[in-house]
């Protein structure tokens, strides 16, 4: 059930009342009462409908949890919020809410986020979906949280469309269309012409399937404007390759492109909000399929860098697919280079599914991004470029091994590997993403997940601004 939010209340709308478990006691007699009888408990994204005499109801109650101390905890509040959607009753409704529920455009955005469902394949896709308006408040910027909402449903539904309908044909069509939507200039290079214009591992990587590989490429924004170029890793499905992958490590292999997927909802977000930069959005778009053409482990690739690169395991290849990227987007010396990839399992391991570790050797730009993390309810977590450790992708007979040999520190590794194939960017960020919501929450079921894409877009935007 999909929320809409309003700008003003209307007559006769019903409150929402946001509480703490603290704060049952301070709920008018009535509601108390019934409160109390439903053992209603104010923990955060508990609900109840409070009726009035006629059964209908008067009032609704949102759970909001216990004041929080811990920082990542207290941006979550506003999330509670989420959990309205599905449950609140026909009509119209407003919030009524403290500066203990949190940041107002937070709440609106977590109503709208909490709406989301994947019904591309269900046949009764909605139907008979209640009619449901909310005024979040005078202070809530429903632009902003529209916008926002927008983005993240761009990416968690590029991530959840299977790859039999989002090969890398439609992902380019997907970009294509979000490009035209804003006036971009849109290219693409594919198949062959890759090796024709020095693209060399993004070629490796894609040959072996029916669909060809391409590199999708698309600008907008003055041309005169500082340049932030955002590279998305668009393996549409990773068998692994000859490296095969068990069958159960590929069932979510359709959600390897949540790279791309991010950097498409970023790319919306910065071209809707009219942010003052000349933005560039490049995504080697590939299937790492097995056949005769497949590449090989113990292969040596020419990368369009100079570089050689050994293939010590083919089911690292999307670290060979940036690579190529990364290059390309360093040749013109953007202001900030940034690139978004679900690129390990060790990332996971350290971090958690909910939490993208980043990269960086911008100590400006990873506090600001540690504080907008925090402020917006967008976790991600700085993991260090630790030098040392680049000894580990040494090559006896090429310049750099795609993979370490010992398996410490693979999240780590991977950035590392990425580092050395961006040398003239004035910033660059590498953010390592899992893409996908193993749980459900108030903001959202299973399935593909935006993750870094707000926090990354508050700093853009308080650094540059908007175009007047």
């Amino acid at each position: 059930m999909t929320i809409k939010l309003t700008s003003r209340p209307a007559a006769g709308s019903r409150p929402i009342r946001a509480v703490t478990p603290a704060g049952l006691d301070s709920l008018s007699g009535s509601e108390s009462k019934w409160a109390k009888t439903m053992r209603f408990s104010g923990e955060a994204g508990s609900f109840l409908v409070v009726p009035g005499e006629g059964g209908e109801p008067v009032s609704a109650l949102l759970g909001i949890g216990a004041s929080q101390k811990d920082a990542w905890r207290k941006a979550a509040v506003p999330f509670s919020f989420g959990a309205l959607s599905g449950k609140l009753p026909a009509g119209q409704w407003h919030v009524e809410a403290d500066d203990g529920a949190g940041d107002p455009t937070l709440r609106a955005l977590a109503m709208r986020l909490g709406g989301y469902r994947f019904s591309r394949y269900k046949a009764a896709a909605g139907k008979d979906e209640a009619d449901v308006e909310v005024f979040a408040g005078e202070e809530a910027d429903l632009e902003e949280a529209n916008r926002l909402a927008d983005a993240v449903f761009l990416a968690r539904d590029l991530i959840n469309t299977p790859t039999n309908d989002l090969g890398p044909a439609e992902l380019e069509a997907a970009a294509r269309k979000l490009a035209d939507e804003f006036g971009a200039e849109f290219s693409v290079i594919t198949g062959d012409e890759l090796l024709a214009r020095n693209f060399p591992m993004i070629h490796a990587v894609g040959r072996a399937s029916a669909d060809a590989p391409r590199l999708i490429d698309f600008s907008c924004g003055r041309a005169d404007a500082p340049k932030v170029t955002l590279v998305g890793k668009g393996v549409c499905f990773d068998t692994g390759g000859l490296d095969i992958k068990p069958s159960s490590s590929m069932l979510l292999m359709k959600k390897d492109m949540g790279g791309a997927a991010n950097v498409l909802g970023l790319a919306r977000l910065i071209m809707a909000s009219r942010l003052d930069v000349r933005l560039r959005v490049l995504i080697p778009a590939v299937e790492n399929s097995i056949s005769a053409s497949a590449f090989r482990p113990g292969d040596v690739l020419q990368s369009r860098k100079g570089k050689t690169v050994e293939i010590g395991n083919t089911d690292a290849e999307g670290r060979l697919v940036l690579a190529d990227a990364l290059t390309l987007a360093d040749e013109e010396t953007p202001e900030i280079l940034i690139d978004m990839a679900t690129l390990t399992g060790a990332a996971r391991v350290a971090l958690g599914p909910d939490m993208p570790p980043f990269y960086s050797s911008d100590a400006e730009f990873s506090a600001s991004l540690a504080a907008a993390s925090v402020a917006v309810a967008d976790p991600v977590w700085q993991l260090p470029l630790y030098q040392p450790y680049a000894e580990n992708l040494s090559s006896k007979i090429a310049d750099i091994n795609n993979v370490t040999s010992d398996g410490f520190a693979g999240s780590i590794t991977a950035a590392l590997f990425l580092e050395g194939f961006v040398e003239r960017a004035k910033s660059w960020a590498h953010f390592d993403v899992y893409g996908w919501r193993p749980k459900a929450s108030p903001i959202g079921p299973v399935g593909g997940e935006a993750q870094a894409i707000r926090a990354i877009y508050a700093v853009l935007q308080q650094r540059f601004g908007t175009v007047s």
